[in-house]
């Protein structure tokens, strides 16, 4: 199994100076490739303390020249909010400068609050996304950008440097509602999971998705990368403590970004299924949100977080897993004992498991 790490600059109410948390997380970002890490990702989000990443291009850049081997992960470059042919032309020139490391990863964004900083009208982000995706995906195939939809207009043009390498196979997208993944199958491109909604659910999405795959593409769907919230701890009441802490912390974050208390995503073309989410989270109470959150992602014993993780690659069909090891305020000294102990303790036997397609060959489908 591959095992990544991801770093994503959140400084909930502020607790410390942006710049603090910063040269923490770069420090931990640092420490990725000697403990035996084989990415480095980060996410984009601009505006508030959620996570303070408007540029995952640039950090991912910074750790190129810092690096030899790692992979370079984008979770996720938000196409909407960017021009299509710039965001071809800067992967293009990371992949260069990494001797193409490059994982690149999209999205289409779902905070209120970034569209109306961008002035960006919230729900014409699926077709802006899908324009976008079209646009820079074919771009780097062929080398060049040339488009004419409803919202992006691009003449021809080169994206300089020339792509070196395909991006197929190493393209893949962050898909919640199950409309999403029906548009990353028809992209041809892979998913990157955040378990964040029964697995129950999941599953079937993912069914549908890899049917549809295969339909248009004539082959497989790759295996998804998984990505999650960790806390690993020798001692397992410490362990629930801290989950219960930093992980129901970063879920609390979540919900203030994205405003899920509020109506508005049950109005907006192309978040409804975020609307019904919204639904599901007031019906199940502030509390038992939380703790199904806190369920869903990684924490325990260095035991438990090797089995929770191959539980979920099992699931998902995945031979990959991305943990995060600091957020929600967590002291640097805090996030690096987490780091260490799953790089010592959980990363080694992770490395041992056989691919999805030797375990599992019907997931692999």
């Amino acid at each position: 199994m591959h095992v990544g790490a991801s770093f994503i600059f959140q400084n909930p109410d502020d607790q410390r100076p942006d710049g603090e948390v910063w040269a923490a997380d770069l420090a931990l970002a640092d420490l990725a490739e000697p403990l035996g890490f084989q990415s480095i990702w980060a996410t984009e989000h601009h505006i508030t303390d959620y996570i303070m990443c408007p540029d995952p291009v640039q950090f991912l850049t910074y750790m190129a020249g810092r690096t030899k081997d790692v992979k370079l992960g984008t979770m996720v470059v938000v196409l909407p909010w960017r021009d299509p042919y710039r965001v071809a032309e800067e992967i293009s020139v990371l992949d260069h400068l990494s001797g193409g490391r490059v994982i690149f990863g999209i999205g289409r964004g779902a905070g209120r609050v970034e569209f109306n900083g961008f002035g960006i009208p919230m729900d014409e982000s699926r077709e802006r996304f899908v324009e976008a995706a079209e646009m820079v995906l074919t771009g780097l195939e062929q080398g060049y950008c040339e488009y004419d939809g409803k919202h992006y207009t691009q003449p021809r043009v080169d994206i300089r440097p020339r792509p070196a390498q395909t991006f197929k196979g190493r393209s893949y997208a962050a898909a919640v509602s199950p409309e999403s993944a029906e548009i990353m199958a028809k992209l041809g491109i892979g998913l990157l999971i955040i378990p964040q909604k029964p697995w129950e659910h999941v599953a079937k999405e993912l069914a549908d998705y890899r049917a549809l795959f295969n339909r248009v593409n004539c082959f497989d769907a790759p295996p998804p990368v998984t990505a999650g919230w960790t806390f690993v701890h020798e001692d397992e009441e410490a362990a629930y403590e801290g989950a219960l802490r930093y992980i129901g912390g970063y879920w609390d974050s979540v919900l203030r970004h994205y405003e899920f208390a509020g109506d508005h995503m049950k109005t907006t073309k192309g978040y409804e299924y975020y609307g019904k989410f919204a639904d599901n989270l007031a019906a199940q109470g502030a509390d038992e949100a939380t703790k199904f959150f806190m369920n869903l992602q990684v924490w325990g014993t260095p035991e438990m977080c090797y089995e929770k993780i191959v539980s979920i690659s099992n699931k998902a069909g995945s031979d990959s897993f991305v943990g995060v090891f600091s957020y929600a305020g967590m002291a640097a000294e805090e996030a690096e004992r987490n780091m260490r102990l799953f790089a010592s303790d959980v990363m080694p036997e992770l490395k041992k498991v056989a691919p999805i397609a030797e375990r599992q060959p019907a997931a692999a489908e």
